[in-house]
């Protein structure tokens, strides 16, 4: 392992470019960054509130889920650890932003059901559409359920295809594209749901009356994050709490675990020539994560 940069304020959303670079959100600062491979930092755009997960689109600009904001406190030697939105924080969106100019527009601030509380993570299909998540919120002692959405690159079309779920966070796609992944963070499950076409849930594949099927849970003091699937088709979670990737086989059961040096580990996203370098973010030392990985991560559609 080792390291391609640090100074980040929570950083989340990774994302590794053809040019060898790397994208990643900070959380904390609001602004989406650029990494070069040297480790060198720039500032790609301010988007203000907390932007959170990040996806590249069938168009080039990068789609990012952003929360609407966190408040935060620092530990005894600089650890940084978000909090509780305060009450006033807006409700979240979804960004779009052209990695050429830095120039973004809000995308979707709301179905028709509901104003997002807290849109999370991000994962495009091979039509172009994509799922995000919308973690929800803590409003003092209520907490605002969340769902996971399908909406169009374009703007046209925005589903809530499952409500109310509570803090669905990381998400992904199988390597066949017919099953979601979505990680619950509090009740620390995995689901799967099975996709009968794009943007549709079978309610019927699951054992759940969403449609879920509970694929795998973590252990003692491990919450779920945000994900990615590799090429043999293993779900790779990070977990905050005691700080690791999670390594979920795709049949279900028992995750493989992988030590971080972070107890607030938050994503992972696979790079390289041959996608088996696997980058993880590390939220409370600002950090990015350099491993070799056993096996190619999965293409993604964009």
């Amino acid at each position: 392992m080792r390291f391609l940069t640090d100074g980040l304020m929570l950083p989340e959303g990774p994302i590794a470019l053809a040019d060898g670079s790397l994208l990643a959100v900070e959380v904390l600062a609001g602004r989406l960054t650029r990494i070069s491979s040297d480790g060198t930092r720039s500032t790609v755009a301010e988007l203000g509130g907390g932007p959170n997960g990040a996806a590249i689109g069938p168009d080039g600009r990068c789609y990012v889920c952003n929360n609407g904001g966190f408040d935060h406190i620092e530990l005894d030697g600089g650890a940084l650890v978000p909090q509780e939105a305060p009450i006033d924080t807006l409700p979240g969106s979804i960004q779009v932003i052209d990695l050429a100019t830095g120039t973004f527009e809000t995308l979707y601030a709301h179905s028709e059901a509901t104003p997002f509380w807290g849109p999370n993570d991000i994962v495009f299909d091979r039509e172009g559409g994509f799922w995000f998540t919308d973690f929800g919120r803590d409003r003092g002692r209520a907490r605002m359920r969340g769902a996971i959405y399908y909406a169009k690159a374009d703007g046209s079309d925005i589903r809530e295809v499952i409500a109310p779920i509570d803090a669905p966070n990381g998400i992904g796609l199988s390597p066949d594209g017919q099953t979601l992944y979505v990680a619950a963070t509090y009740e620390a499950h995995l689901l799967s749901f099975r996709l009968s076409a794009p943007g549709m849930v079978d309610r019927s594949a699951g054992h759940m009356p969403n449609g879920a099927t509970i694929m795998g849970r973590a252990g003692a003091g491990q919450y779920l994050d945000s994900l990615a699937v590799d090429g043999k088709g293993r779900i790779c979670v990070a977990s905050p709490g005691i700080g690791a990737i999670l390594v979920f086989p795709p049949e279900g059961g028992t995750p493989a675990v992988i030590d971080m040096p972070d107890f607030l580990t938050t994503n992972i996203c696979f790079g390289g020539a041959d996608l088996k370098t696997a980058y993880v973010t590390l939220g409370s030392s600002g950090r990015i994560a350099v491993l070799d990985w056993d096996a190619p991560g999965l293409p993604l559609a964009f």
